[in-house]
């Protein structure tokens, strides 16, 4: 079965993990949460009758309430990609620059991706004003008919879940949104991995690993916790320390995220559930 990939593309996007986490998903009678929701990948693909989807990042949950509320359209997505990829084209990094500086200045969704599918690797990073940061991918025929047709199609996809279904999208914290949850209902965690990566809006530390712990021990909700395990350099010296409580699966990985193809490293992921 094939992946509903979402538009926005996020670091640690579980694109390549969804199946092996559906897997372990059944009979979600109450709420679907994701308090770390990113990308909404797995939310997306788990497509559940009713969710609350919460991130601390304020442009991500701006950009799906955009689409909740028809704001970001299919079609106006295509317009919008059509007119600033031709301007791209032309003048490039300087064009780039442009809309990041008119981003930090005014926040909107469409300058939001327009940024995120042509910054350098796809990253998300912010600075400690809350400004995006990321240089330019120096691709400026980025935005190829095929390539705004792909967007436009992941808009519509998403879209069309989002007015099939009772979703919310709120800018909040895990600590915020977990005590919410009810017995029959599921929490889908995909929190910064520790000691791996931060940015301005999703900085994570021992603290958060902490009161995460305790948030998903104490909750008579069903969850799922997404974390790294190991790769050849070290260890998540944190599974020993909280998460062995659970029951853990592990599975290979494979990060495209570094610039050189020897910085891409295989990394054992875990998944961490109470069931």
């Amino acid at each position: 079965m094939s992946i509903l990939v979402p538009p926005i593309k996020c670091q640690g996007i579980k694109t390549k993990l969804v199946d092996w986490i559906k897997f372990k998903i059944t009979n979600i009678n109450g709420i679907w949460y994701e308090p770390f929701m990113g990308s909404g990948v797995v939310g997306f693909n788990i497509q559940p009758k009713n969710a609350v989807f919460s991130d601390t990042n304020p442009h991500l949950i701006g950009f799906y309430n955009d689409i909740k509320n028809q704001i970001v359209s299919p079609e106006a997505i295509k317009e919008y990609l059509e007119i600033e990829g031709k301007k791209l084209f032309i003048e490039g990094d300087s064009y780039y620059k442009e809309v990041r500086a008119r981003f930090n200045i005014s926040p909107n969704s469409f300058d939001f991706i327009f940024l995120n599918r042509c910054c350098f690797n796809g990253m998300m990073r912010f600075n400690s004003k809350g400004g995006f940061n990321v240089p330019f991918c120096r691709k400026p025929n980025r935005f190829t008919k095929s390539y705004i047709t792909k967007i436009t199609n992941q808009v519509k996809n998403i879209s069309n879940i989002i007015k099939s279904n009772n979703y919310s999208f709120f800018c909040d914290s895990f600590e915020d949104i977990i005590p919410s949850a009810k017995k029959n209902d599921f929490i889908y965690c995909d929190p910064p991995y520790i000691d791996r990566y931060s940015d301005y809006f999703n900085s994570w530390s021992e603290k958060d690993e902490l009161k995460l712990f305790e948030l998903l021990k104490n909750t008579p909700s069903r969850f799922i916790l997404s974390t790294w395990n190991h790769n050849q350099y070290r260890k998540n010296i944190y599974i020993e320390e909280y998460w062995d409580l659970f029951n853990i699966d592990t599975k290979e990985h494979f990060y495209h995220l570094g610039a050189k193809e020897k910085n891409r490293n295989i990394m054992i992921e875990s998944l961490i559930y109470n069931f």
